[in-house]
This record gives structure tokens, C-alpha cells and sequence, in this order.
């Protein structure tokens, strides 16, 4: 892959992640995991895999259907690796914000941030999907914070 191939790549994946967290964040994404998911692809909620469009669009329906929720999906830190021509990993940083009801809401402090780990494999039709969608937790709003007595280590 020549240094223009990889950049234009590496923008059309990016475009791809903007544009599926504009969905969730926007519709839901409900109905959008075949423009976004190979057939067979799989979304890691926690720790269950959710594979195959249907799937993964019976829990986007799930979400959608405990009725109005705000959330703000933030990417950065954007890092591809390409693997041949037609197989791809990125990964980058994802802030999440969210709260149950409509804008404008209180401004809560973070779901949490996350590492997205996203496995692609270019189409026929040069299209990138994702085949596998990781998320590890760096910091969650659900751990709880280090005892009020811990203090940091001496310089």
C-alpha cells in the first residue's frame, strides 16, 4: 500500500467510526449495523459477544425501546494498522457520555472511557466493515473510586 493508499484508508475508517457513533448518538444506530458490521460481525457488549446483524439490532431495538436517552459518543486518539490490503485494526480513545430523557440534561460526569478496539475487513465493493468491536474499560463511572484513606505513593 502506497503512503496515499494508507491515508486515504486510514480517513475513510475514521469517516466510518464519526459516522456510526453520529447514528447511535442520533438515531439509536438502530438499523444501521448492515452499513457498519460485516454479516457476521461482532459487537462486544461487556462480556457478551453480540454477533450477526440481527443481533446486534435486537440490542440497539432494546436500547431504543426503554424510551428517550441523550448520549454523546467521543472518539480521539485515532490509531489504524493495516494488515494487507483488506484487513485492518484501529484503535482509539471513546468518551462516553449519556443520560435517560432529552436535551438539554443536567451534565453528568462520564459513562466512562474506554479503548476501542476495531477489527475491519474491506469489501468487494471497498467498503470497510467491522468484523469485531472491542471495548476496554480504562476508567468507569461503575467501579468505585480508591478508599478515601489511600494516598499516592511519595515522589
Amino acid at each position: 500500500m502506497t503512503p496515499e493508499q494508507e491515508r486515504h484508508e486510514r480517513q475513510q475508517l475514521y469517516d466510518m467510526i464519526v459516522d456510526y457513533w453520529y447514528e447511535v448518538d442520533n438515531t439509536g444506530g438502530h438499523g444501521s449495523s448492515p452499513r457498519f458490521y460485516t454479516e457476521d460481525g461482532i459487537f462486544h457488549a461487556g462480556n457478551t459477544p453480540i454477533q450477526g446483524h440481527q443481533a446486534i439490532e435486537d440490542f440497539l431495538e432494546r436500547r431504543v425501546s426503554r424510551g428517550p436517552r441523550t448520549a454523546r459518543h467521543i472518539v480521539s486518539n485515532f490509531r489504524p494498522r493495516f494488515v494487507g490490503e483488506t484487513t485492518a485494526t484501529t484503535q482509539c480513545t471513546l468518551v462516553i457520555y449519556a443520560a435517560d430523557g432529552t436535551p438539554p440534561l443536567p451534565l453528568p460526569a462520564p459513562l466512562g472511557v474506554f479503548d476501542l478496539v476495531d477489527r475491519w475487513e474491506k469489501q468487494a465493493d471497498g467498503r470497510w466493515l467491522i468484523a469485531d468491536r472491542k471495548f476496554l474499560t480504562v476508567f468507569s463511572s461503575s467501579i468505585k473510586a480508591a478508599p478515601s484513606n489511600w494516598s499516592s505513593p511519595s515522589p
